[in-house]
């Protein structure tokens, strides 16, 4: 079995992406992994160069932003093309996956690699925000996505690159995981989070008001959110143990749910109720 695992990544270091770890995070199960890289105004390039293990390949592309959110996934299905692989993992580059779900994940591969009738494995997600500790369930934030692909020709990304669609436009037939995707892209300081946002727009992605665009990002009261009491992936810890808000979340939650299992056993989990952050206090 062959794996192929990409992205695409932009400005990395400008916009504060994960990538690094989001890609250290996937190439254990990994024979190759491309990375599309557009061009810069920081040393994104040179970030990616550092990583420095022989699976690593990069493909550089002019990225064409008059086609909006269609750029994303036009660049991700070109990286998708280099792939050699039986199956492809796709990973943007503020997603991270836990090294303890990748035997699990290594396993399902083998275990499916002769049912070609399995288009897709699926993956839980954790949007981290604010906080890594803090996670987002309400409406309006998906709670499932496919991430490993059939590398068959017969699958692309579409639209902005949020998933997956066959190009015959029948049904994905797919497999849950089990597994969680980590999203730590709405985990930046204030001002990082403004510029992502007018990035985001210049897109196409949302419409900002005017006062957005010059404002810090005001997250709110986070104690509105869900509490986050698992392990992250190690590959994290370095970004989680120098985010301000943060470390005084974790004692807060610390002081007040000192006696939860869920807090002692750092359990990997996440409700399965939609909250209504509107209601919260």
């Amino acid at each position: 079995m062959l794996v192929s695992g990409f992205t695409i990544v932009r400005n990395a270091i400008k916009f504060n992406y994960p990538v690094v770890e989001s890609i250290k995070s996937i190439l254990p199960i990994c024979d190759e992994f491309i990375v599309n890289v557009g061009d810069c105004e920081d040393n994104t390039l040179e970030l990616i160069q550092s990583i420095k293990d022989p699976k690593l390949k990069i493909i550089r592309n002019n990225w064409d932003f008059s086609k909006g959110e269609l750029v994303l996934s036009q660049q991700s299905n070109i990286a998708l093309s280099q792939c050699k692989g039986d199956w492809a993992i796709y990973l943007q580059s503020d997603e991270v996956i836990h090294e303890k779900d990748l035997p699990r994940l290594k396993k399902i591969m083998q275990k499916f690699l002769s049912e070609a009738n399995i288009d897709a494995l699926r993956f839980k997600w954790l949007h981290f925000y604010g906080s890594f500790y803090r996670y987002r369930i309400d409406s309006g934030w998906f709670q499932k996505e496919d991430r490993i692909i059939r590398n068959n020709g017969q699958i692309h990304l579409y639209s902005g690159a949020f998933g997956f669609e066959r190009k015959d436009k029948k049904p994905l037939r797919r497999i849950k995981t089990g597994c969680f995707i980590y999203h730590y892209g709405w985990v930046q300081p204030p001002d990082t989070m403004t510029k992502r946002r007018i990035n985001a727009e210049s897109i196409g992605f949302t419409q900002l008001f005017k006062e957005e665009r010059v404002q810090n990002y005001d997250y709110g009261n986070l104690e509105r959110f869900p509490i986050y009491f698992g392990t992250h992936p190690n590959v994290m810890n370095e970004r989680i143990l120098s985010h301000q808000l943060s470390r005084e979340d974790c004692a807060k939650i610390s002081r007040k749910y000192w006696w939860s299992p869920f807090r002692i056993f750092r359990v990997r989990y996440k409700t399965f109720k939609r909250v209504d952050i509107r209601i919260c206090r």
